[in-house]
């Protein structure tokens, strides 16, 4: 997959400068608005300051932030021991030296994103809505996902696509800002004069114009930009996995979740395995939508029966979509790679005990957050919230005194 490696990196700074030598355009023309005679060097300045600052925080520390605005809380074995076993199964599959950190999210909306610059200091959050409605089996497959836009080296380009959103969209917010605290009076003074010309008018429409259509246009790149991965992650977690089943039931029932993701706005939506801000179900998507339609991805995934390589993948995407539209790249048509044995794997899905995996789930919730357990002898567990300030603990079971370390 070297090559789909290449072209991301290529991606991200073709739109990492692109976009940047749009914002300095947006920056003249707003700025021009404002002062038709210094207001355009002034508007760029500001452009490019914004943008650098923006991009640095973003790359040094952009999954931090991310992470933190998620909620999400990073977790060991010890926490949640499948999830941490999950995530090392997929690692050796991918055969990668790293190995991504695992937070999760205390959210009951089932939900996952991968974040990170360098696959070196990757990270994989998950919600404990997730973990408390999947199987083993199912869990892997988004996992696999996750792990595969890792690889893939996708989640740079997606970093970069989300400041740029960012950038603009703050940027025609300061104008609007502007005008109505009176930059739009300013200007009318200034175009009154013989100077002004029609060239002034000019620049209100054009800037008016950059102020409405710019965030929408860098939205609908963003997340045509998003649509596009999610195909790829899903031939290659697949792939991964060997079992397509599971990440299609895995899908949905993630689409299928009456709640909705109280952490995510419109920039970090993209980076989540199914938009949590639109409820698409099994409906097609629209085009402002950050994923490609539910139907379609789960259609493809139970279509894989021949094998699971990305030669497969490709096949069963053209003809669902009835034309030919390359995502894979040409490196990784040649192999060939079975689908796994479905004995022993659907029996998976009669053994699940939701019960026992959303107690599972709260547990480990419980435990990021500095919650003490006890395990009574009369097999009760005892849960001891971090204000307790008592030293013994009685069990309400049997009444045995436990001692708090």
């Amino acid at each position: 997959m070297w090559e789909l490696i290449q072209s991301n990196r290529r991606k991200s700074l073709i739109l990492f400068f692109g976009m940047g030598a749009l914002l300095i355009f947006i920056g003249y023309v707003f700025g021009s608005f404002y002062d038709p005679e210094a207001g355009g060097a002034i508007g760029v300045l500001f452009a490019i300051i914004l943008w650098v600052i923006l991009s640095t925080v973003s790359y040094f520390a952009g999954s931090k932030i991310i992470l933190a605005v998620s909620g999400a809380k990073e977790v060991t074995k010890d926490v949640h021991p499948q999830l941490y076993n999950v995530v090392e199964e997929m690692k050796i599959a991918a055969g990668v030296p790293y190995f991504p950190k695992i937070y999760i999210i205390d959210d009951p909306s089932p939900n996952a994103f991968a974040t990170g610059v360098k696959p070196e200091n990757s990270a994989i959050a998950v919600t404990s809505g997730l973990l408390a409605t999947l199987n083993r089996y199912e869990l892997q497959g988004v996992v696999a996902h996750e792990m595969s836009h890792i690889i893939n080296r996708d989640i740079l380009l997606m970093t970069f696509a989300g400041v740029m959103l960012g950038v603009i969209t703050i940027m025609s917010d300061v104008f609007f800002r502007g005008m109505y605290f009176g930059g739009g009076s300013r200007y009318r003074s200034r175009s009154s004069s013989k100077s002004s010309g029609q060239g002034q008018v000019i620049i209100m429409i054009l800037a008016m114009l950059l102020a409405v259509l710019g965030p929408i246009l860098a939205q609908l790149f963003y997340f045509a930009i998003s649509r596009k991965r999610e195909y790829l992650a899903d031939a290659s977690a697949a792939r991964l996995t060997r079992y397509p089943e599971g990440l299609a039931n895995a899908l949905e029932k993630i689409a299928n979740s009456s709640h909705k993701l109280r952490s995510a706005n419109k920039v970090t939506a993209p980076m989540y395995i199914v938009n949590p801000l639109k409820r698409e179900g099994m409906k097609l998507a629209d085009l402002t939508s950050t994923h490609p339609p539910i139907s379609e991805r789960i259609k493809i995934l139970r279509s894989l029966q021949q094998g699971v390589s990305y030669k497969d993948y490709q096949k069963v995407f053209e003809m669902i979509h009835g034309k030919k539209e390359k995502i894979i790249p040409d490196s990784a048509l040649k192999e060939s790679i079975p689908v796994a044995p479905v004995s022993g794997l659907a029996n998976e899905g009669i053994d699940f005990n939701p019960v026992e995996a959303k107690r599972e789930a709260n547990d480990a919730v419980m435990k990021l957050n500095d919650y003490k357990f006890i395990n009574c002898k009369c097999g009760v567990k005892i849960k001891i919230p971090p204000e307790y300030n008592n030293q013994i603990v009685v069990c309400p079971r049997c009444g045995t005194k436990h001692q708090l370390s």
